[in-house]
């Protein structure tokens, strides 16, 4: 045995018996996990039902020495969110566009929106029939068109009917499309009534 490998051998125990053998999770300072009541932190919890004002959406957190759950430390939206999930109430209306059928002009597919503005993938009519065409539908503008398909969305504002952001940009006009310069003659969809 040469005597640079004795020489490793040997570092390799002494390092080894100076470390102490205790275990990674055990320290002098231990808490008491059973002081706090997560009884007591259950009782603050409001229901959906009885939220009125934001500070509502403020959690209890969690009693000392326990981990929080997303129901003790969600806040806003996010905690009004589960809160409703958990009685059953979908209060982002989640659920997906009506796709057994093509929307037209008479009856087209109503998308309802909070904001002035809404974005829809259109992805064609049977489903999936073509790549997603991204819609964009305002208030000022709430009918849209899908250039591949034909499938008609028509936004409805369901928001506060006393929003004070709607109106205020009067010097901004809607950039021209090629919608803008077609014959009047042809602008109607569909057979001509006269």
């Amino acid at each position: 045995m040469s005597p640079f490998r004795s020489a490793a051998l040997f570092a390799r125990r002494a390092a080894s018996t100076s470390i102490p053998r205790r275990a990674i999770s055990s320290s002098v300072v231990r808490r008491d996990v059973t002081s706090g009541d997560p009884k007591t932190a259950e009782k603050k919890i409001k229901k959906f039902d009885e939220i009125q004002t934001e500070a509502d959406l403020l959690p209890p957190g969690a009693a000392p020495g326990t981990v929080p759950t997303d129901v003790e430390h969600a806040t806003g939206l996010e905690r009004l969110e589960i809160l409703g999930k958990m009685q059953g109430v979908d209060i982002f209306d989640m659920k997906p566009l009506d796709s057994s059928r093509l929307g037209t002009l008479d009856n087209p597919i109503v998308v309802k929106s909070f904001g002035d503005e809404q974005y829809a993938g259109c992805t064609g009519f049977p489903a999936d029939s073509h790549v997603v065409w991204w819609l964009v539908m305002s208030r000022d503008r709430p009918v849209e068109r899908c250039p591949e398909c034909g499938n008609t969305l028509k936004m409805e504002y369901v928001g506060p009917p006393d929003d004070e952001h709607h109106g205020h940009h009067d010097e901004y006009q809607e950039p021209k499309t090629m919608a803008d310069f077609i014959k009047p003659a042809y602008r109607g969809w569909g057979p001509q009534t006269a």
